[in-house]
């Protein structure tokens, strides 16, 4: 209820606080003084009478021992101007990224190990048996038959048969049996150790 009342006076609160204001303003004009060399139409007056009586002096109300009301003015408030529209961007601000070293990847597939040489095996601990030069035999005592000089005969018309050389008998100790080269042993089964790459360390800062 009381809320109510409170609303339905408040028109008539602000018409009164209107109409007080007005008549101070209005008192504060009149209380003003007049001189004689203001233009006539700067306080309204009546004309003085045609007549002989005397002029005709302006006294203005009397107000009593009311203080002058001075008018102040609503206290000012300062609105800043509206932001642009559309409001500029922000300064570019350039953010480089962080810097993340990362070492090479290891090569792939991992290198084979280096190759180390092996001599063949040594040929068996029985060296050969030395060769031994059998000169021919000297000439039986007899003398040999005149020589007799027998010219070839005519070539036949089918072509000899081809040379075919046979090599001497082998010496009376037969020769070692021929070298036979046995290359070396696979490598064992196990693979090789993996590769491990060690990075160089990160630049000094």
């Amino acid at each position: 209820m009381g809320t109510s009342f409170g609303l339905r006076h408040w028109p008539q609160l602000i018409y009164a606080i209107a109409f007080c204001i007005l008549a101070s303003s209005v008192a504060s004009d009149n209380e003003k003084p007049y001189y004689a060399g203001q233009p006539s139409n700067y306080y309204p007056h009546p004309t003085p009478p045609s007549h002989g009586q005397p002029p005709y002096y302006h006294k203005p109300p009397y107000h009593g021992a009311q203080p002058p009301h001075y008018f102040k003015p609503p206290p000012y408030y300062y609105k800043s101007p509206p932001p642009p529209s559309p409001s500029p961007p922000p300064p570019y601000v350039h953010k480089s990224p962080p810097y993340y070293y990362n070492s090479p990847p290891p090569p792939s597939p991992s290198p084979p190990p280096p190759y180390v040489y092996k001599s063949p095996p040594p040929p068996s601990p029985s060296p050969p048996t030395p060769y031994v030069y059998n000169s021919p035999p000297p000439p039986s005592p007899s003398p040999p038959p005149p020589y007799v000089y027998k010219s070839p005969p005519p070539p036949s018309p089918s072509p000899p048969p081809p040379y075919v050389y046979k090599s001497p008998p082998p010496p009376s100790p037969s020769p070692p049996p021929p070298y036979v080269y046995k290359s070396p042993p696979p490598p064992s089964p196990s693979p090789p150790p993996p590769y491990v790459y060690k990075s160089p360390p990160p630049p000094s800062p």
